[in-house]
């Protein structure tokens, strides 16, 4: 194997690595703003454990983080839990940094 199909191959590594690292953030992070909602919506328990796995389900649904989002804001809606667009994505964006920050040091 030539050095340059080593570099390659090394950086096909890093890159699925990073990437499942990313996939772990990001479902960590789902999975902690579920709790957060669920704490607004007075739910608790295995209620609240419940309703953060359909959190998590829920970014399965399309690209990108806009469903996890319109699942939150709608419930917040029809529950009447005054919560803006801002400080549902600023908690969104606070709890993926935690997130990253969890899955880096769990090694």
């Amino acid at each position: 194997m030539s050095s340059f199909d080593k570099r390659e191959e090394g950086f096909e590594k890093k890159f699925a690595h990073d990437e499942e690292l990313r996939f772990k953030a990001t479902a960590r992070r789902n999975k902690l703003l579920g709790l957060w909602a669920a704490e607004k919506l007075g739910l608790s328990g295995a209620d609240a454990e419940a309703y953060a796995k359909e959190v998590v389900v829920s970014d399965l649904e399309e690209p990108g983080h806009d469903d996890v989002f319109a699942k939150i804001r709608k419930d917040f809606d029809a529950k009447g839990v005054q919560q803006s667009d801002h400080q549902i994505r600023r908690t969104m964006e606070e709890l993926l940094a935690r997130a990253i920050e969890e899955v880096r040091t769990a090694k």
